[in-house]
C-alpha cells in the first residue's frame, strides 16, 4: 500500500556524507532536481528536453535557462523564485516546480500567480496583445484532489461549457503518487514516457528498484542523462552535505512556525476564556494567533534562522558554490553572500 509520506531510501535529515558506494542522491529534494535540469551540459539539456516532451506530448528541440527570480514591478509585488525557468525556441516559457510536501497554503493558488507572472514576463509590446503560451509545470509527490487517479492534470481557463478562453495560460500538475499505484498494474513496456519520469524521480535511489530503472532509462536518451548526472553528483560528499543542510534550515522554519502557531492559540484561548463570553474568547483567539504568530516568526526567523543561512552559506563559499545558488537556497540575497565572501 503507497505511504501517506513517500521518502526517499536515504532521508536528507540521516547523512551528511555518502552513506556507501552504491547510493545515490533522490531528485525529491531541491538540489538534485535543479542539478538535473540547470547545468551547463549536453546531458542536463537532453534531459531537460525529454522531461518537457513527455510532458507536453510533443518534441522540444531547443530550450535555454532563464533566470529564476522573475523582476518585481513594484516594491509591493511578491517575490518568487522559480525552480527551474526556461525558454523554447518557439518564445514559449515554462516553469518547472517540484513540491514533496503538501504545505498548508492552497497550491492552487501558488500555481495561478506563478503561472501569471510568467504571461506577463511574455507579453510582448503590440497593439495586438500578442504573447507566447506559458506553462506552469508542478511535480507533485502528494495528491492535490485526494483520491486522483489522472497521473497529470492539464488546467486552463474555461468557460462553464468547457470552452478555451486563449489557451496561454497552462497549469500542469504531476502526480507521483498516482504513477506509482498504477504501476504496479502497468507492464513496463506499456509505460508513458509522463510515467517513466515520474517512476525515475521516485525510484532512482532506491536499491530494490534497479531493475526497473535500468529498464526504463534504456528505451529514452533524456532519462539516461539524468542518470548519469545523479550518479555523478552523488559521489560527492559535499552535495549529501548540501541536501542535509537545506532539510535542516527547513525542518527549523517549521519547528518555529508551530511554536508561534501553539503559543497563539494558547494566548487567544487564556484571554477569551478569562472573559467568559464567546466573542471575547474569539477575539483573544485572534490577537493571540496574530500577535504569537507574528512575534514568534519574526523573533525566531530575525535572529535564529538568518544566523542559520549565514553558517550554511559559509561552508557552501568554502565548497566554492555560485553565490547565486547558495542566496538561492539559503534565503539571503546575492549581496550578503557576496560579503561573507
Amino acid at each position: 500500500m503507497e505511504k501517506i509520506i513517500f521518502e526517499p531510501q536515504y532521508p536528507a535529515e540521516l547523512y551528511t556524507k555518502r552513506p556507501n558506494e552504491t547510493a545515490l542522491l533522490s531528485p525529491l529534494y531541491d538540489s538534485t532536481f535543479k542539478a538535473i535540469f540547470t547545468q551547463e551540459t549536453e546531458d542536463s539539456n537532453l534531459a531537460l528536453k525529454s522531461f518537457l516532451s513527455a510532458v507536453l506530448n510533443r518534441q522540444i528541440l531547443t530550450v535555454k535557462i532563464k533566470n529564476n527570480e522573475p523582476v518585481k514591478e513594484t516594491c509591493k509585488q511578491k517575490s518568487m523564485t522559480f525552480d527551474v525557468n526556461v525558454e523554447f525556441d518557439n518564445g514559449e516559457l515554462a516553469d518547472i516546480e517540484l513540491q514533496t510536501h503538501k504545505e498548508e497554503y492552497d497550491f492552487g493558488t501558488r500555481a495561478e500567480i506563478q503561472a501569471a507572472r510568467l504571461l506577463t514576463n511574455s507579453a510582448k509590446r503590440s497593439k495586438k496583445w500578442k504573447s507566447e503560451k506559458v506553462y506552469q509545470i508542478s511535480i507533485l509527490n502528494f495528491q492535490y484532489n485526494k483520491g486522483d487517479n489522472k497521473e497529470m492534470r492539464w488546467y486552463n481557463m474555461t468557460d462553464s461549457s468547457g470552452r478555451k478562453l486563449a489557451d496561454r495560460i497552462n497549469i500542469i500538475f504531476i502526480d507521483l503518487v498516482t504513477i506509482r499505484k498504477q504501476y504496479n498494474a502497468t507492464p513496463e513496456k506499456e509505460l508513458s514516457s509522463l510515467e517513466k519520469w515520474g517512476l525515475f524521480f521516485s525510484y532512482i535511489d532506491h536499491e530494490n528498484k534497479k531493475n526497473l530503472i535500468q529498464n526504463i532509462t534504456v528505451s529514452d536518451e533524456g532519462l539516461m542523462a539524468a542518470e548519469k548526472i545523479v550518479k555523478e553528483m552523488s559521489k560527492a560528499d559535499n552535495n549529501w552535505y548540501v541536501q542535509n543542510s537545506i532539510w535542516v534550515a527547513k525542518r527549523d522554519e517549521y519547528t518555529r512556525k508551530a511554536i508561534a502557531r501553539e503559543k497563539g492559540l494558547a494566548e487567544g484561548r487564556a484571554e477569551g476564556l478569562a472573559e467568559g463570553r464567546l466573542q471575547g474568547f474569539e477575539e483573544g483567539l485572534k490577537k493571540g494567533l496574530d500577535e504569537g504568530h507574528a512575534k514568534g516568526l519574526d523573533k525566531g526567523l530575525a535572529e535564529g534562522q538568518k544566523q542559520k543561512a549565514i553558517e550554511t552559506a559559509k561552508r557552501m563559499l568554502e565548497k566554492e558554490y555560485p553565490a547565486e545558488e547558495i542566496a538561492e537556497l539559503t534565503g539571503l540575497t546575492v549581496e550578503q553572500v557576496l560579503e561573507l565572501k
